[in-house]
């Protein structure tokens, strides 16, 4: 896989963000005016970002190959996590080795449009798998089950989980008292509508037609493949060609055909 180009730097990326904003002037009669807020605090820098606003139609893989291309010029990445399930979709973390790494990428990267999207950036608020196991793998096991701990815990407080599992409560609700529906009964389609196949299935023949009888008809097309003849069934048959196509011809030169001057063989494509 080709290597995504580093992107461009922090200064690039933010150019056509008005910053020199000026706060509007106070109009008399309306009150004191309220202070300016205070600046955002800086975001402690960890090994892990977290990644919002990606694109969602980029199959798994993909994603990650493409992340890991785009975030190794920063140095060693450790891991990329990323999930097409309804909570994660669109997200995804990438834990670098050390802080001051992930910090460089965060400010170089953040707002980098992958897939068309751009990137939403902030620091993971717990270490990942691979940093604990990278830095301090001897409580590497004690950290894996405190987050699948931790995961059980909040399965049902998860607000998506949450409002899914509240909707399917609901419904079983609504269900208890409805007047069950009587059930659609299983139509099958007519032999005369099934789609074209290699296999051709007929009906009504004389009880006393033989292979060789269906083999000296059909051989008169080409690539004829077997005629299978049924015991317990003297008047079906089925005769299979080496393709679709051949199996038409026959089929629409030979259908209504009266073999024994009488009756008519009904000639179909056999189910599959």
């Amino acid at each position: 896989m080709a290597e995504i180009p580093a992107p461009p730097m922090a200064v690039d990326a933010m150019q056509g963000i008005q910053t020199n904003i000026v706060a509007p002037a106070p109009v008399p009669g309306e009150g004191p005016v309220a202070a300016p807020a205070a600046p955002p605090q800086e975001e402690v820098a960890t090994e892990t970002l977290y990644i919002q606003n990606l694109n969602e139609k980029i199959k798994i893989p993909v994603l990650k190959a493409s992340l890991r291309g785009l975030f190794k010029s920063y140095g060693e990445v450790l891991d990329v996590v990323a999930h097409s399930n309804l909570r994660m979709r669109g997200q995804a973390f990438v834990s670098f080795e050390s802080p001051e790494i992930a910090k460089k990428a965060f400010k170089e990267v953040r707002g980098f449009p992958l897939y068309s999207k751009p990137m939403q950036i902030s620091f993971a608020r717990t270490k990942s798998d691979a940093v604990v196991k990278k830095k301090d793998p001897a409580s590497f096991d004690a950290h894996k089950q405190r987050r699948l701990e931790h995961k059980k815990a909040t399965r049902y407080t998860n607000p998506i989980k949450r409002k899914y599992r509240q909707k399917r409560l609901a419904a079983e609700v609504d269900g208890a008292g409805a007047v069950p529906t009587a059930k659609r009964p299983n139509v099958q389609m007519p032999d005369e509508y099934l789609p074209p196949n290699k296999i051709l299935f007929l009906q009504n023949l004389p009880e006393t037609v033989t292979k060789d009888q269906l083999m000296a008809l059909f051989s008169q097309y080409p690539n004829l493949y077997e005629v299978r003849l049924i015991p317990t069934k003297k008047d079906i048959a089925f005769v299979e060609f080496l393709d679709e196509a051949s199996a038409t011809v026959a089929k629409d030169a030979l259908h209504n055909y009266k073999l024994d001057g009488e009756n008519k063989i009904k000639i179909t494509f056999a189910r599959k």
